[in-house]
């Protein structure tokens, strides 16, 4: 029986992952920072405490696994989305986000590294987003995030290539779920408040939160040396539209669709 170890695993994608992979016959351990609110996951899962911004945390937990099973793939998708107008931002708001969706995944998965090469195998899926390859308004330091975590995984899999450990990123485009509430931290402002409506009204949600779990459990069990999951079918126009027109064209059309330009 292999094992998957899954962060921010209480909602969404890494909760829909969890039963997942537990219904294939995986053994799971699901980490999420209030274990003791979390009633619905199967009794039979391994559950520990884990706050990706506690580095301490970190530590003690992967540890505590480790000790536990062997544990084959690492699943990093803690993580939330952070809207609003640059200027509208806090300092702590920006903080809080770089360490949840960036830094927390490179402590997480630094902490398995050394263990994952003393026993040359291990796999690390991160989910990272269509908004890792593509920009929107009022999501940039999100974006920031992502396509951070996607340079960062594509220098990984070649630095750790050589003791069996892969690394591959699921980028998933508007999933159902409480990705605009629970999930997600919205920043007014009055001078961008209209624009923003419009940008975030027009996201499409297609996506289960299931269906992107089969893409992560195909990407953990395909054997392939494959880097990118493009999970749904806008994060595959839209990416596709990019290639095909080019970043620069792509950026002037998405101004076009949500805004308006003022000109003195």
């Amino acid at each position: 029986m292999k094992t998957i170890f899954i962060t921010g695993a209480s909602s969404g994608i890494g909760k829909s992952a969890a039963k997942l992979f537990h219904s294939r016959g995986w053994h799971v351990i699901a980490t999420m920072r209030s274990p003791e609110k979390e009633l619905s996951l199967l009794s039979n899962l391994t559950i520990l405490p884990l706050d990706v911004t506690d580095p301490e945390q970190i530590k003690l937990t992967v540890e505590s696994a480790i000790s536990l099973i062997n544990i084959d793939v690492v699943l990093n998708n803690a993580g939330y989305a952070l809207f609003g107008a640059m200027e509208a931002f806090s300092d702590e708001q920006i903080t809080s986000q770089i360490n949840t969706n960036l830094l927390g995944t490179m402590r997480v998965t630094q902490a398995f590294i050394p263990y994952f090469r003393e026993k040359k195998n291990g796999l690390f899926v991160n989910v990272t987003s269509i908004a890792g390859l593509v920009a929107y308004p009022f999501s940039h330091v999100y974006h920031a995030t992502k396509w951070a975590l996607e340079g960062w995984s594509e220098s990984l899999s070649i630095e750790l290539a050589p003791f069996n450990i892969g690394v591959k990123t699921i980028s998933p485009s508007g999933t159902q779920s409480d990705f605009l509430t629970r999930s997600s931290e919205l920043v007014s402002h009055p001078v961008y408040d209209d624009a923003m409506q419009k940008m975030l009204g027009g996201f499409k949600f297609t996506n289960t939160a299931e269906q992107v779990a089969e893409i992560i459990y195909d990407a953990a069990t395909d054997g392939k040396d494959q880097l990118r999951y493009l999970a749904g079918e806008s994060a595959k126009t839209t990416y596709a539209r990019r290639l095909e027109i080019g970043a620069e064209e792509f950026r002037k059309e998405i101004t076009k669709t949500y805004l308006t330009i003022q000109k003195s």
